[in-house]
């Protein structure tokens, strides 16, 4: 199999652009995932963000992830367990309004850095979704416009620690899934490996890196694109030794948006390729996902082609 493709975004600024652009056209059409190297963001922000975050789970949410977890009895299990994961969480919101000053046990330090941290991700997912729209042949900013509805994208980060697990063969970090909403950015940590992405019916390793972002294509960039770029099923393996921390920000289309095959792809599809995605409000989707996340994506797309919309107009 080839190697996991890693885009190094400097190359876009010189000679190598074009080769570059190729690369991330095969990595969306092929894989669904890429990670990127050289990506603007500093690594002393990395740095400080890895650190911030490891502190906390050691100070606020590690015994008690300890206590949760011997009170499940899941420390104890014989045989395989699929309605929990293996992981430790919390949420940020950052649009359309930040909550990071609601989410309690977070030092000034920290919030202050995952604000800034936010502020860097969301410019790089937009230039992202830019490239890919330079590469789909569609008018730069129509992903951007796609996504926001009336009030602008949503964006939102997991912070998620993976601790060691007794028994991995039995519990997964994080069951398989694929991401509902648009492209995801994942800092993830550079030891401790765990994330898995299904190619070609074989679970792949996304290869540790440090200071690397990597990227996913979520099910509405699938839709969007009218499946050119499909959402992969990913998870997380535990691991006996270690902790891993990953960070996944998710760039996602606002509440009402409305989301859709492009027309213009549409349009340059062969005759008998037609438009394989229904049409949809990106909150009644998210609805649907909250109680189907680990199953199967088909049949949440199945389930809005019946829906009240009309014809995409192509004209």
């Amino acid at each position: 199999m080839t190697n996991f493709p890693v885009i190094n975004f400097e190359k876009l600024n010189g000679e190598e652009r074009k080769d570059t652009m190729e690369k991330i056209k095969d990595a969306c059409e092929n894989w669904g995932f890429f990670e990127l190297v050289n990506h603007g963001i500093p690594h002393d922000i990395l740095d400080t963000v890895e650190r911030l975050t490891k502190e906390h789970y050691r100070k606020c949410m590690e015994e008690r992830f300890k206590e949760l977890m011997a009170s499940k009895g899941l420390e104890a299990v014989q045989t395989e367990v699929k309605d929990m994961d293996w992981e430790s969480t919390f949420h940020l919101r950052h649009l359309p309004e930040s909550n990071i000053s609601e989410v309690p046990d977070l030092i000034d330090e920290y919030r202050t850095v995952m604000k800034d941290f936010a502020l860097r991700l969301e410019k790089l997912a937009e230039q992202l979704l830019d490239l890919l729209c330079e590469n789909l042949g569609l008018e730069k900013g129509y992903l951007k416009k796609a996504f926001y509805g009336s009030r602008g994208p949503t964006f939102g980060t997991k912070v998620a620690n993976y601790p060691p697990c007794p028994k991995p063969e039995l519990v997964k970090g994080l069951r398989p899934h694929t991401d509902a909403g648009g492209i995801v950015l994942l800092f993830q940590d550079d030891k401790v490996s765990g994330l898995q992405l299904l190619k070609d019916d074989q679970w792949v390793d996304v290869p540790p890196m440090r200071h690397s972002i990597v990227v996913n294509i979520g099910d509405q960039l699938e839709v969007i694109t009218n499946g050119k770029y499909k959402s992969v099923e990913h998870r997380v393996i535990a691991q006996t030794d270690g902790t891993r921390m990953s960070i996944a920000s998710f760039y996602n289309p606002g509440s009402d948006a409305v989301i859709y095959p492009a027309p213009e792809l549409l349009e340059k599809e062969t005759a008998d390729k037609v438009q394989l995605y229904p049409k949809f409000v990106f909150e009644d989707y998210m609805k649907l996902y909250a109680k189907v996340k680990f199953q199967a994506k088909e049949p949440r797309f199945e389930a809005f082609k019946a829906s009240n919309f009309g014809p995409i107009a192509t004209a």
